[in-house]
Parts: structure tokens; sequence; C-alpha cells
């Protein structure tokens, strides 16, 4: 069975950092685009970040851009999600995930497994 084990999540005051690892388990996911997602109370899940394969392109949504960084390390077989200067409003469940095939995850429906998700919480 292919798992998705997310790690890092807490609690971080507004400027903190935080560092998200996602490593599955079942097999291996360097074929697959990887990404990150997140959803607040009462919200959508939401894009964050996606990567397509190891020091290839990384795209981001604009409210994280120059503050996140999302990365992979293929011999560990990790996706990563550094998180900086973090403001209340990232505060969310952080969810990982595996694109479709050879789609980037950038929307729910393009994900082919999800983690079961790490809260962050960042006060302000």
């Amino acid at each position: 069975q292919v798992q998705l084990v997310e790690s890092g999540g807490g609690l971080v005051q507004a400027g903190g950092s935080l560092r998200l690892s996602c490593a599955p388990s079942g097999r291996t996911f360097s074929s697959y685009a990887m990404g990150w997602f997140r959803q607040a109370p009462g919200k959508e899940r939401e894009f964050v970040a996606a990567s397509r394969w190891t020091n290839g392109p990384t795209y981001y949504e604009d409210s994280v851009k120059g503050r996140f960084t999302i990365s992979r390390d293929s011999a560990k077989n990790t996706l990563y999600l550094q998180m900086n200067n973090l403001k209340p409003e990232d505060t969310a469940v952080y969810y990982c995930a595996a694109g479709q095939n050879t789609l980037l995850p950038t929307t729910p429906t393009a994900v082919a497994y999800w983690g079961q998700g790490t809260q962050v919480t960042v006060s302000s």
C-alpha cells in the first residue's frame, strides 16, 4: 500500500521557520511530480508548491513565493517544504501530494496520492 508520511509541523511565532518532510513508503516517487497543499479551517484545500523532479523547475502559489522552498532528496526519497517568515495566515493542515501519471499536482484533481496531513500553526 502506498503511503505518504508527513512530519515537521508544529506551533511557531510569526516570522519563524519550519521544515516539513514527506517520506513515501511502498514505492519510490522519483518519477512522480510531487507537491504540497494546505487547508485552513472552513476553506478549500489549496495548492502551495510543486516540483517535477529533483533540481528541476519549481512552482509556487503567489502568497508563498520568496518565503517557501520545495525541494527533493532523491537519495532519501524525501520531499521537503522549507517555510520561512511564516505568517498567521499560513496556519493550516499541510498535505504532501503525488501527481497522477505525469501531471504536476497543482490542483486536487491532479493528485494520485495524499499524505495524512501535518498541522502548522503560526501565532501572531
